[in-house]
């Protein structure tokens, strides 16, 4: 943790770093939360459906949709820090057509 706060500062001095604590702490922690509670969720219905193990494994492939969709709707990411993603442009762009049709449909 000592080793961690020393790279932080560092990295906000040299390179003028803007880690808000918004962005990168009470955001991804919301979106954990979420993703939590629904995979949770996930895995109870499930249990009562299916074998333990392929609830086990519905609620992971939840969790992990739930974690993108959080992380989108919150806007933790920069067009930028999306871009710098691997098939980050095709994703920024798959992203700006899931917009202009949630703009479309809300009036």
């Amino acid at each position: 943790m000592v080793a961690f706060t020393i790279a932080i500062n560092v990295l906000r001095k040299n390179i003028k770093l803007d880690l808000g604590f918004s962005k990168f702490v009470i955001k991804p922690v919301l979106a954990t939360f979420i993703m939590a509670i629904c995979s949770y969720a996930a895995f109870i219905i499930f249990n009562n459906i299916v074998d333990e193990r392929l609830a086990t494994l519905t609620a992971i492939a939840v969790a992990i949709i739930i974690y993108i969709i959080s992380i989108i709707v919150l806007k933790i990411f920069t067009k930028e820090e999306i871009y710098m993603i691997p098939y980050g442009k095709k994703i920024y762009k798959i992203l700006e057509k899931l917009r202009n049709i949630r703009k479309k449909l809300t009036f």
